[in-house]
């Protein structure tokens, strides 16, 4: 059986839920979050204890595993409108940057032509630095694709570690070619 998915989710006073059929509607401050679930469980919003509880319709492996899935993906929409979710990338390499303009970033990452991305509607996006981009967004899954398509233009090289890695990124260093004595004489 799933622990995490027999655990209730906390509704924050601020968050409205609607749960209808297989449809979850959740608003908060810092935007609106919708999906449905599929018929492996069933969610139900409990008013007088201000929480969600999410339930397997069969008590077998995949009802437990559906459980804990829907568990996380509602909690993790509660999270999203009330506190929301951000990403930082950092561009290493010389001459590379990044920009803002409107709702695009445009990258310039040493291709002959600058890759541009236009941001879908609820992610915002800004460049403290040109070396740095900072994604928030109230939806955790959009945000993470999002953040892996930009990272996927140029993903950081093991040599000189030059490319776009999400902030904090540990890149895995090789050794080059070396030149001397070993060269047969």
């Amino acid at each position: 059986m799933s622990r995490i998915g027999k655990k209730p989710i906390p509704v924050p006073k601020n968050v409205e839920v609607k749960v209808t059929g297989n449809h979850v509607a959740v608003k908060g401050p810092k935007g609106k979050l919708e999906d449905n679930f599929n018929t492996f469980v069933t969610i139900k919003f409990e008013k007088e204890h201000d929480h969600i509880v999410v339930a397997p319709i069969e008590d077998n492996a995949q009802g437990s595993a559906m459980q804990g899935l829907w568990r996380a993906l509602v909690n993790n929409m509660i999270i999203g409108v009330t506190e929301g979710y951000s990403k930082s990338l950092e561009i290493v390499g010389t001459g590379y940057r990044a920009e803002v303009k409107g709702k695009k970033v445009i990258i310039n990452i040493g291709f002959t032509h600058p890759v541009e991305f236009t941001m879908p509607d609820g992610i915002t996006v800004a460049t403290p630095t040109p070396l740095e981009i900072v994604l928030t967004s109230c939806d955790k899954h959009a945000l993470g694709q999002l953040a892996a398509n930009i990272r996927a233009v140029r993903p950081p090289e093991p040599y000189k570690g030059k490319g776009i890695r999400y902030k904090g990124e540990y890149v895995r260093r090789l050794v080059g070619k070396s030149f001397g004595s070993t060269a047969a004489k």
